[in-house]
């Protein structure tokens, strides 16, 4: 993705370079096309986080589980040992 919108800016670049403008409209245009590629790039990375995020909270989730689970296990059987002793 990241190599695609490279890719992109750089086409943009230099197509830009090339065409005949003056050089304060050719200034504009490439100040115009950076700002969009970092916006859309800062999207795309915002969009990556966040869904990042949304792994690792249920991740976080099954392993909060599973550790209960284990919890009760150990307790049932530190149970079962206190009164197998007590009997």
């Amino acid at each position: 993705m990241l190599g695609f919108i490279a890719g992109a800016a750089a086409g943009t670049l230099t197509g830009i370079l090339i065409a005949p403008d003056k050089g304060s409209k050719t200034r504009k245009d490439i100040s115009k096309k950076v700002k969009n590629a970092s916006k859309d790039l800062t999207e795309t990375l915002n969009e990556k986080v966040d869904k990042l995020k949304d792994q690792v909270n249920e991740v976080i989730k099954e392993t909060r589980g599973k550790a209960k689970k284990a919890e009760e296990k150990v307790k049932e059987k530190v149970e079962e040992k206190v009164s197998a002793a007590k009997e």
